[in-house]
């Protein structure tokens, strides 16, 4: 299928043209899914010498890497003293590290591969509810004074007011050395440096069955990959294919709209200094500018198999209950994605069989832990599992009922929290 039509894929500054699989083949890894976590996992396997190929059922970057807010910070969604409470200081230590490791990762390889992907400076968090001002305070200095992190700045309410032009969010705190960027250009760009490093990508080429092993393989429809590893990176769009974690995982979708570009003035009315931003409501709003002055602002979810008639109109409503001066403004695209979302909202890797490796559910979080996720599974098929245990040890509960019965008892909960967002 070709991209959906977004804003994203209006301004795609590059096709790459992958072939479809057809016939056998045989490599050291084959990798499912050319998505973040796929790419990143060739681009460091293909580094090391090591012979790849991606098969991707649709086109690179077709699902949630290329669709989704492209925000990047350090941090995960569980705070870190709660990850002690599970795991034990030391993990959850590691797990702060490699969630700084993977904002590094990201901005290292657009640097090093010089990736165009309107790469901006700055991410702010704020609070959406006076209620929540304790915890956003709490969690900057947290974060600063008991983890030495100096890359996060508290903002106050005056202050948050007068960097996005609206009274109806309270405290916040600054990531200032998150980034936010393109997220397709940016998943094209590792796909062209993964093909230059020697990375064989397959597009058109649906995985209808894997087998790890001895005799290990992956099929689709017109042709076989013999493979000596299996990394599997399908994350929302894993379906049936992996019984085995296909448990631990809920897709559910998520929607934005892209405005038609503002003038100048209005920019720095809204967004003073070009910063993405997200709000602290369990359904989250949260938005930024584009290279060329439009606002994308994402809003909403469902937990179907279908996306709203009207994208742009189901999206506009959250936009306007901060910023009812756009309400003239004309939105020139509207568009929705599948992500997967684990129960206690923290990744969740695996090694499924001995050289079948497992990384999804990054809950919102994919840009980062995506592309690191890929290079951790790389790393442990080059035989250095340290990292990759690290995330693989954070207890992950399957959803109640498995695949067949999680909808219900999901969308139930959701529809709580949705309902908490509005009038609690």
């Amino acid at each position: 299928m070709p991209y959906i039509d977004s804003y994203y894929s209006a301004t795609q500054n590059q096709t790459l043209n992958c072939p479809k699989l057809e016939g056998e083949s045989q490599v050291d890894v084959c990798i499912i899914g050319a998505g973040f976590t796929g790419l990143s996992a060739a681009l460091h396997l293909a580094q090391k010498g090591y012979s790849v190929c991606v098969l991707e059922a649709e086109k690179v970057g077709w699902g949630a890497s290329g669709r989704n807010g492209g925000q990047v910070t350090a941090g995960h969604n569980m705070d870190h003293e709660d990850l002690i409470k599970k795991v034990g200081k030391p993990l959850a230590d590691s797990l702060w590290d490699m969630s700084i490791e993977s904002l590094d990762l990201v901005k290292s390889l657009i640097a090093e591969h010089s990736i165009q992907c309107d790469l901006k400076t700055g991410v702010m968090h704020v609070a959406a509810k006076a209620s929540h001002r304790k915890h956003m305070e709490e969690s900057v200095a947290y974060k600063r004074d008991i983890l030495g992190y100096q890359g996060i700045q508290y903002i106050n309410d005056d202050e948050v007011a007068n960097m996005l032009g609206t009274n109806r969010y309270f405290n916040g705190e600054l990531w200032q050395d998150g980034v936010h960027l393109h997220p397709l250009n940016y998943a094209l760009g590792l796909a062209k440096a993964a093909q230059d490093a020697g990375a064989i990508i397959y597009e058109d080429s649906r995985v209808v069955e894997y087998q790890g092993g001895t005799q290990s393989f992956v099929k689709t429809a017109l042709g076989l990959v013999k493979a000596k590893s299996i990394i599997i990176a399908c994350n929302g769009y894993l379906g049936k294919l992996a019984p085995k974690i296909a448990g631990k995982i809920m897709p559910i979708n998520n929607f934005i709209l892209a405005t038609e570009p503002l003038p100048e003035e209005l920019c720095r009315k809204i967004n003073r200094d070009d910063v993405a931003v997200a709000d602290s409501k369990f359904v989250i709003n949260y938005f930024k500018l584009s290279g060329d002055n439009r606002l994308l602002w994402g809003g909403g979810e469902n937990y179907t198999s279908r996306f709203p008639k009207d994208i742009p109109n189901f999206v506009r409503k959250y936009m306007l209950e901060f910023y009812p001066e756009l309400k003239d403004v004309k939105i020139d695209y509207g568009w929705g994605g599948t992500l997967a979302i684990t129960l206690n909202r923290m990744p969740y890797f695996n090694r499924v069989e001995n050289n079948v490796y497992a990384a999804q559910g990054y809950s919102g979080h994919g840009v980062a832990l995506a592309t690191l996720g890929g290079k951790l599974m790389a790393q442990a098929v080059m035989g250095d599992t340290e990292k990759f245990d690290v995330f693989a040890k954070v207890p992950t509960p399957t959803f109640p009922g498995g695949t067949l019965l999680r909808f219900p008892g999901l969308v139930a909960g959701m529809l709580y929290y949705a309902m908490r967002d509005r009038f609690f």
